[in-house]
């Protein structure tokens, strides 16, 4: 668990790093054309955003699974049974996780599911959002230096 918080933190520094990239793009004395610069760190600092958020999620499902069998009063998952009254975990039969999109899933033996923690719903959303984000900046930045290279005069 100590690795995804790592790895996210560290993926959040460097979002924030390519965040004040982009905005030193409105101070004097930025790079020509600025335009393709911004819309570059953007895309930098919207893709590690994104690569936080997504680790967060992926290592809490990752420890959601690995508490999962392991040891005394492990089954059901603990995730699935802590936090929940009684009646919301009576007749649980197992769980199903998945990485893309996040979600750890708690079964009912009636096939019933409820979501072991709401906060994958949100996570997935921002995940995408972002990097979604990341790529239309990218793809606009490198639009941007095309239309500029043909608009650019010829000289021979």
């Amino acid at each position: 668990m100590l690795v995804g918080l790592g790895l996210a933190a560290v993926c959040a520094v460097a979002a924030l790093v390519a965040a004040a990239g982009a905005v030193a793009m409105a101070l004097p004395g930025r790079p020509e054309p600025w335009s393709v610069h911004l819309m570059r760190r953007a895309a930098a600092a919207a893709a590690w955003a994104a690569a936080a958020v997504y680790s967060l999620g992926l290592f809490a499902v990752l420890d959601s699974e690995s508490a999962f069998n392991d040891g005394a009063n492990s089954v059901p998952a603990p995730a699935c049974r802590d936090g929940f009254d009684p009646a919301t975990v009576e007749g649980l039969s197992h769980h199903r996780s998945s990485y893309l999109p996040l979600r750890f899933d708690c079964v009912r033996e009636d096939g019933s599911v409820y979501a072991s923690d709401p906060d994958y719903g949100w996570m997935n959303g921002t995940t995408a959002v972002l990097a979604l984000s990341a790529a239309l900046l990218a793809i606009g930045a490198g639009g941007a230096s095309e239309l500029r290279a043909r608009r650019a005069p010829v000289t021979s």
